[in-house]
């Protein structure tokens, strides 16, 4: 597993973003999303007098980064959750407010890479894609236990795929005759259920179905819903934070938080507006910013990369 491999997405970008709030001593650093490390490790190199703090829900992401991050020591804290636990996470560090928060929402490539988990589609493997694997119930029991029309409901909202219906019969239709277990069937599956125009345009058939699965298994949405807006809360004023997200479900979900922190609440028609109703964030990416043709050509996993960023302007309104 080469370092070479890893270069995390837009590097360069979300470290520019989040460099005004983190240049002074003391700063705290969120990595909410650690995976292997190479955010955090480029943060710690960067912001010689920043204290990172990095939360990953997979154990095996925390080992691996633990190692990569042994050199800065005290400066880096690991902890095994779930990223909208950061508010219990951050009270019992004792840490009040932070000056930046990264999120890099993205599947780990480690996770990707690692046949055994059943996240990627070219390689067969058990259908888990628990990023945790001590929790949960696993991609085969959802697809051998949830009634047709909650897969279709699934695969259309997660997945965007517009074939949900006739993927949904076959599957149930195949679960019939025999449980789902590894990720080969399903994709053989998805394939014949498909018509064949369908299948010639953007890239493996079986994409969207295996994303809207992973979502679903991880509650990805629904923890994102919680974890960004949290996180805005936990920033101190002036401080910044950057969120990398690869599909425009979740791209949506941080437009519409930031979005909301950067509006004027007032009630129409007051000659001046109060305190309490100014914006709380400053938007300091103009829509999503997009990787660099450079990039995608270097690491295909940036294609489909958006980046957004704010800064916290004002407390909130008590």
């Amino acid at each position: 597993m080469g370092r070479s491999r890893h270069v995390p997405v837009m590097l360069q970008r979300c470290l520019d973003l989040l460099a005004p709030a983190l240049q002074r001593p003391g700063a705290v650093v969120v990595d909410c999303t650690l995976g292997l490390g190479g955010h955090s490790e480029a943060l710690l190199e960067r912001f010689p007098g920043a204290r990172l703090v990095a939360l990953d829900r997979d154990k095996e992401a925390l080992r691996l980064s633990g190692e990569r991050l042994a050199p800065f020591g005290e400066r880096a804290t690991l902890v095994h959750a779930v990223y909208d636990e950061l508010p219990g996470v951050l009270e019992r560090l004792g840490i009040a407010r932070v000056q930046g928060v990264l999120f890099d929402l993205g599947v780990s490539s480690m996770q990707l890479d690692e046949a055994g988990r059943g996240f990627a589609y070219a390689q067969d493997a058990p259908l888990d894609m628990r990023m945790d694997q001590t929790a949960g119930m696993s991609a085969g029991e959802v697809l051998n236990t949830y009634p047709a029309g909650e897969l279709v409901r699934i695969l259309r909202a997660y997945g965007e795929e517009k074939q949900a219906r006739r993927i949904v019969s076959a599957i149930v239709r195949e679960r019939g005759k025999e449980p789902f277990s590894n990720s080969a069937r399903l994709v053989e599956v998805i394939r014949d259920a498909l018509p064949q125009a369908a299948k010639r345009t953007g890239g493996n058939p079986a994409k969207r179905t295996f994303q809207a699965l992973r979502i679903e298994v991880n509650g990805e949405l629904a923890v994102l819903e919680r974890a960004i807006p949290a996180a805005v809360k936990a920033l101190d004023v002036g401080g910044r934070i950057a969120v990398l997200s690869y599909h425009s479900l979740e791209d949506r979900l941080v437009k519409q938080v930031f979005a909301a922190g950067a509006a004027n609440t007032a009630p129409p028609g007051l000659p001046v507006v109060p305190e309490r109703y100014q914006p709380r964030l400053k938007l300091l990416t103009r829509g999503a910013e997009l990787p660099t043709e450079e990039e995608v050509a270097e690491n295909r996993r940036a294609a489909p990369a958006r980046l957004r960023g704010a800064q916290r302007i004002r407390e909130d309104a008590e």
